[in-house]
């Protein structure tokens, strides 16, 4: 519906949008210099000094034959025709001005939300490197990431989303280095939500990933600013949206969630022994209790008699199976981690130490487990907390489960089967077209920064896997 000529026939049906009256803190500001001026706003997401000094005070010595755009002191200000536009404007914090005579408002930009100040990052802390993370506010964010990425082609491009309550997700890009198809399915997929609200960029995550039933993550969720203009050099894709303290990165591969930041701020060696270490403890949580179960039920002939016979000694008056008692243990691991994370921070050392010293030392001693279960339920649940991201944990947490019940069948022949369907899985996936385990399979020209990373100075290329328009670095 257009914009109607008559002020105060705005004014009515803007008041009755938006509830004027019934609606606290929806405000309505008239004044007359020369013309007759109404400002419509809510008070509790504008700058309220701001619409004083750089709209009201202005306008109060504002010339008839001069343009309004030239009198109003705000740094944006667009004109407006229908109510749709009026009411997307007010909803995202604009101030809405009409001018007597006009059929147009102007949407003016005096947007004040509220949100934190930067801090460090909670769940991916480094011992050397930025300390600065994500805030729920989109003009920090972008300002954090352009803060390190000086170039005139950085772009950070809106899509609207959302069909009732609108937002908007920010898609960040190098103009001449991100490859266009991969930006048009971005955004064609984003146009294409059909939903009446998307909050956050959690939500939108989960809208244009490629596989919602996969347990494999198709973009990465990173609170670190250094890591998404990385990630931005190298040709990706960003995406922000206000209200969420993180970004999205896509594409991505199985490397990019086995990366960290401090890989490339530590020296050469000690990034590549970190990342040994790192895809050890994959290794680790993934198949040893699995290997337990397998070894010890179908193949004990390949223990040591020597160990054989002391974990048969610790086993002699437990009345479960070993497959039984490695699920029991595992289960109450995941359970004391969540339990751990939901729980009032003064109280989480008190359940580590309740639910792992405490009960675990109870259940060994009433011959309920066994203590080698413990050892290697521990190294399990240790080796996972290696894996930095937190939706490929949650990969590794679930996939260690499938590979615990496939030795129970038929041992390591089940397991090595069960391993092998994984592994084809694994390849099979790809993120936005790109394939899960490229460069390295199928291979593409890059820098070789997979399982070890090299030289700063020899790395010349860019991922070929995502098709830069520009492949060379250096």
């Amino acid at each position: 519906m257009p914009l109607n000529k008559d002020l105060d026939t705005n004014i009515q049906k803007v008041k009755s949008l938006f509830s004027y009256g019934l609606n606290q803190d929806f405000s309505m500001r008239e004044f007359t210099s020369n013309q007759r001026y109404v400002l419509f706003f809510y008070s509790s997401i504008v700058d309220a000094v701001k619409i004083e000094n750089s709209i009201i005070k202005p306008l109060l010595f504002f010339q008839h034959n001069e343009d309004i755009k030239s009198a109003i002191t705000i740094e944006k200000v667009e004109e407006i025709y229908d109510f749709e536009e009026l009411v997307e404007s007010l909803n995202s914090g604009q101030a809405v001005l009409f001018k007597e005579g006009e059929q147009k408002a102007y949407s003016l930009n005096v947007t004040d939300f509220k949100h934190r100040g930067i801090e460090q990052p909670q769940n991916e802390n480094l011992v050397k490197g930025p300390k600065e993370a994500f805030t729920e506010s989109l003009g920090t964010n972008l300002s954090l990431i352009r803060k390190r990425i000086h170039d005139n082609d950085l772009i950070a491009e809106t899509v609207s989303v959302g069909e009732r309550s609108k937002l908007n997700v920010t898609i960040m890009y190098i103009k001449d280095i991100a490859n266009d198809d991969i930006l048009e399915n971005v955004k064609s997929r984003i146009k294409e939500i059909k939903a009446d609200n998307v909050r956050n960029i959690e939500i939108l995550e989960q809208y244009i990933e490629d596989r919602p039933y996969s347990i494999l993550p198709t973009l990465l969720y990173t609170e670190r600013p250094d890591r998404a203009a990385s990630f931005l050099e190298d040709g990706y894709v960003v995406l922000l949206m206000e209200n969420s303290s993180a970004c999205l990165i896509l594409p991505v591969t199985f490397w990019s969630f086995f990366h960290t930041s401090e890989d490339r701020y530590l020296r050469f060696l000690f990034g590549n022994f970190s990342r040994f270490i790192r895809f050890a403890a994959i290794y680790i949580t993934l198949f040893i209790s699995s290997l337990y179960v397998a070894v010890t039920d179908y193949h004990s002939e390949m223990i040591p008699p020597d160990l054989l016979l002391a974990i048969a000694s610790t086993r002699e008056r437990v009345p479960f199976p070993v497959a039984f008692e490695v699920l029991i243990m595992e289960f109450a691991f995941e359970l004391i981690r969540e339990a751990g994370l939901r729980i009032p921070a003064p109280l989480g050392p008190t359940i580590g130490i309740v639910g792992a010293l405490i009960l675990g030392q109870a259940a060994v001693e009433a011959n309920i487990i066994s203590p080698v279960i413990v050892i290697v339920t521990a190294l399990s649940g240790l080796s996972s907390f290696a894996i930095a991201d937190v939706s490929f944990n949650f990969t590794i947490r679930i996939s260690r489960f499938l590979f615990i019940f496939s030795a129970i069948f038929y041992g390591i022949f089940s397991l090595s089967g069960c391993f092998l369907l994984w592994s084809m899985y694994l390849i099979s996936t790809k993120s936005f077209g790109v394939p899960y385990l490229s460069p390295l399979t199928p291979h593409f020209k890059s820098s070789k920064d997979t399982l070890f990373r090299r030289l700063v100075q020899q790395e010349i290329w860019r991922p070929g896997n995502i098709g830069p328009k520009d492949g060379r670095k250096k």
